[in-house]
């Protein structure tokens, strides 16, 4: 019986960049802003990103840029989701009774970020710092810069596919 050793240049990495964006725009009017001033064609995807059996859905536009071998995704980092509040029986204190929204976030240690933007591409990317400087000269734009993506404990979270 052969034995077969795996080695970490077995397995090919993903090649992208990430930028997180902070933005109180809503991601429709945020993706517009980038097709502008980026020349992108982002579009948003029929279905959004669910995890955790329809728990948390996160919004995603998409663009493959064929031309020069890219994937570009601007996705929501936060999810809020209304749900019923519990009155506990026996309380000591009376709560009232009604709805309470509840955050979940596609990359939790990163809850201040509003925005990302995924370049997924075959190649390195050329010019990420003017791609981030071009998104700060949006006047709805607060700030935005590049993450390392290995630094991130729930980075499979940003596999989309």
């Amino acid at each position: 019986m052969a034995i077969h050793k795996l080695f970490e240049d077995d397995f090919e990495e993903d090649n992208y960049t990430l930028i997180a964006i902070h933005c109180s725009a809503e991601d429709y009017r945020l993706a517009y802003l980038l097709n502008s001033n980026l020349n992108l064609k982002l579009a948003r995807k029929q279905e959004d990103l669910d995890y955790n059996y329809m728990e948390a859905s996160f919004s995603i536009y998409e663009w493959d840029d064929e031309k020069n071998f890219v994937t570009w995704n601007l996705v929501t980092n936060t999810s809020r989701k209304e749900v019923e509040r519990i009155a506990s029986a026996g309380s000591l204190f009376s709560e009232q009774q009604g709805k309470r929204t509840v955050s979940k976030y596609l990359i939790p240690e990163r809850k201040k970020v509003d925005y990302f933007v995924k370049i997924s591409t075959e190649s390195h990317l050329k010019s990420p710092k003017i791609i981030v400087s071009k998104i700060n000269a949006i006047a709805e734009v607060i700030t935005a810069y590049i993450l390392d993506a290995n630094q991130l404990k729930s980075k499979n979270n940003l596999i989309f596919e």
